[in-house]
């Protein structure tokens, strides 16, 4: 392979340096300009933000809480749902919850709201659809019946 005169063996596109000429800078000489500054193209115009295609980021979401196994529902929010729910439905009395109950509870309630999604998932794909709707999901919790499907609605 023949090099052009004036060329690195390293790497391409980067001109080959004298011998002890570390990047220009040593000899009290100014560092050389470096490109466009980030944000701004070599004309002046402002650059375009990297954008992804419609799907990707949602299929990235898909995978990334796929993965974990971390509980998705805020905790001291779902504490308090509960403690209210409990207070209205205890006739006003006030209980105290062990956090481990509340865990425990928390734990049950988004492992059913993930089956009810995945249900109402494959109602919609069944109808055509990619989008989920709430139609899907009264479809799913009325075919579940009444012990799984959390009768009231």
């Amino acid at each position: 392979m023949v090099r052009p005169a004036g060329s690195s063996p390293g790497r391409r596109g980067t001109p080959a340096r004298g011998p002890g000429r570390a990047g220009g800078a040593d000899r009290g000489q100014r560092p050389a300009a470096r490109g466009p500054t980030p944000g701004r193209a070599a004309d002046g115009q402002a650059r375009r933000k990297h954008r992804f295609r419609p799907g990707t980021r949602a299929l990235m979401e898909i995978r990334k809480y796929q993965k974990s196994t971390s509980l998705l529902i805020r905790k001291l929010p779902f504490a308090r749902l509960v403690r209210e729910v409990c207070q209205e439905v205890g006739s006003g009395m006030d209980h105290r919850w062990q956090a481990y109950a509340i865990m425990a509870l928390q734990e049950a309630a988004e492992a059913f709201l993930v089956g009810l999604m995945e249900d109402a998932n494959l109602i919609a794909l069944h109808a055509k659809r990619v989008t989920l709707m709430p139609r899907d999901i009264q479809l799913a919790r009325r075919i579940r019946g009444p012990e799984k499907g959390f009768s009231a609605m």
